[in-house]
């Protein structure tokens, strides 16, 4: 099979898969391209109400395809800030699962998401150091929020790799899991976000994203979005809320 990005849809979850395993998942130039549209079709699809990053088999992401940077270093960095950002985008919450090793254009994926949970053999590494490669400019911003100037600094001055464990007291991660036991995780969390309000989690996102130009567009949205009202009627009837939220709906 061609190195390529797969997904699929099941209970209001989409899932992409970096699948390149004879690369150990690297990105080639063409899996680039392909990340912004097809999360633009995830995002406008009513059915998906939260999106899964992982790659095939025992490895999340090698990174970017090395070959592609004989060409032109500058343009395959251009396409990756680009899959960034679209992810970095994307309305809905995103996790990674990762397992395995998650490395350079790995990392500026992972960041990308809003949460990380890993099993707990992964590796995570920014290798631009040894390539002789200036990080992006935005990876290096979002590496930094996460972990804090001096993790981001040991990671992108020396190029080392550090243990899952590391990476969760540094923020790079927000769960470890046994093995064997992060794709049970991952869908049951999953499960959990699809069941919550959008409304709640696409405002938050952009809060919490440092957008300070959406307040009054998502108080609009919630006088007339009922989501409020539904959630409080659930809790008292003591059943599941049925949100209706979405982003296509009208305020």
């Amino acid at each position: 099979m061609e190195p390529q990005l797969l997904h699929r849809v099941a209970d209001s979850v989409a899932t992409v898969t970096v699948h390149h395993p004879a690369k150990r998942n690297a990105m080639t130039a063409a899996m680039w391209r392909a990340l912004p549209e097809l999360l633009d079709a995830l995002a406008a699809d009513p059915g998906v109400r939260a999106l899964v990053l992982t790659g095939e088999g025992a490895t999340f992401c090698a990174g970017a395809d090395i070959s592609t940077l004989r060409e032109s270093a500058e343009e395959a960095q251009q396409l990756a800030v680009r899959a960034e950002e679209a992810l970095a985008a994307f309305p809905k919450p995103t996790l990674a699962a990762v397992r395995g090793h998650c490395v350079g254009g790995g990392v500026q994926l992972a960041a990308a998401c809003d949460l990380r949970f890993a099993g707990r053999s992964a590796l995570f590494g920014v290798t631009p150091a040894k390539l002789g490669v200036v990080y992006a400019a935005s990876a290096t911003r979002r590496l930094v929020a996460l972990t804090g100037p001096s993790t981001a600094k040991y990671l992108l001055f020396s190029g080392e790799l550090i243990d899952a464990s590391r990476a969760l007291r540094t923020g790079l991660v927000d769960e470890v899991l046994p093995e064997g036991e992060l794709d049970e995780r991952v869908s049951r969390f999953t499960r959990v976000l699809a069941s919550r309000s959008l409304l709640t989690q696409a405002a938050a996102k952009e809060f919490a994203d440092g957008r300070t130009d959406r307040d009054a567009h998502w108080a609009a949205q919630a006088r007339g979005s009922g989501d409020t009202a539904e959630g409080v009627a659930a809790f008292l009837e003591r059943r599941q809320p049925r949100f209706g939220w979405t982003a296509a709906t009208p305020g």
